[in-house]
């Protein structure tokens, strides 16, 4: 059992206020214990925070009937499924294991996402996107990011020494959930990456650093950066589907499968825990659902 922790509040400007209340200390701990990275303990503090300042009080003291006006006050107030569940995790995280209170959270219900299916790019859109991108450099980490169909997170984690040219491989390390895994690196993709770091010659041509760094010296290219090269290029290919930049990875997958390459490898590819996920994109997968109908020996009447 935990250690009662009584007196102090984790207050709206605790990230700012240069005093580490006892409470978010210990829930700092405990989240550096169970290896969180660094966005999910950011995640979480904020929203946790945001409990407080809806309470205005000492979060030691919440009852469950406190965590139901709060879910009630987000639900009303519109917050999207995706931020409520966030929401929820951040809390049960809070009275489950920083405090010990698992009784105050049994009226935190999940809520049901609507499942979308991805927008995904037809091969000469992904041909137009990448040739528009604004320069060798973003060129090159685009590619990646629908020639291996690695998350955006994972392309800019990317080091030098990840790829391997000898066994054409790419090493992703500690991708989604803590995991190793390789993707294939096609010749083609490994001549822009060599045109790349001839043309940039990134971390002065060492090998140790970022494949692809950015601006702050010892930092790997910015989210901020990533997105403004993605709608540049979006924009001078004249592509208008309301698209990001994940959607280079679910183009990646939905052509593989439009190529009769078998879902569990492209699971593996992906990185996907359940195989329900990458199941999805043959939803999306145009061809392959052409081919079926094409296919079918059943005459419609017209």
């Amino acid at each position: 059992m935990h250690t009662k922790i009584t007196k102090h509040t984790i207050s709206a400007n605790s990230t700012t206020n240069s005093k580490v209340t006892p409470l978010r200390q210990r829930m700092v701990e405990d989240m550096c214990l169970r290896s969180f990275v660094e966005k999910t303990q950011t995640d979480y503090l904020r929203c946790v925070e945001q409990l407080a300042v809806f309470l205005g009080r000492s979060l030691d003291r919440a009852n469950h009937e406190d965590l139901r006006s709060y879910h009630l006050h987000m639900t009303k107030n519109d917050s999207s499924p995706t931020k409520i569940n966030a929401t929820m995790s951040a809390l049960r995280f809070l009275f489950v294991t920083v405090l010990d209170r698992g009784d105050a959270i049994k009226v935190l219900p999940f809520v049901r996402q609507p499942r979308k299916l991805p927008l995904v790019l037809s091969p000469d859109e992904v041909v137009r996107f990448l040739d528009a991108a604004p320069n060798l450099k973003y060129k090159a980490a685009l590619s990646i990011a629908y020639g291996t169909g690695l998350r955006a997170s994972e392309v800019l984690s990317l080091k030098p020494s990840d790829i391997d040219s000898t066994r054409m491989l790419i090493r992703v390390e500690q991708g989604k959930g803590r995991k190793d895994r390789y993707v294939m690196l096609s010749p083609q993709l490994l001549i822009l990456l060599r045109d790349y770091w001839k043309a940039y010659k990134p971390n002065n041509g060492l090998s140790r650093g970022w494949l692809f760094p950015g601006r702050v010296l010892g930092s790997p290219l910015t989210t901020r950066q990533r997105n403004r090269a993605w709608h540049a290029a979006a924009h001078m290919a004249e592509i208008n589907k309301r698209v990001s930049l994940h959607t280079l990875r679910h183009s990646f997958a939905t052509h593989l499968l439009e190529q009769d390459i078998d879902i569990r490898v492209i699971q593996v590819l992906l990185g996907h825990a359940k195989l329900d996920t990458t199941a999805l994109y043959t939803q999306v997968a145009t061809q392959t659902i052409g081919s079926v109908i094409r296919s079918c020996p059943i005459e419609m009447d017209t």
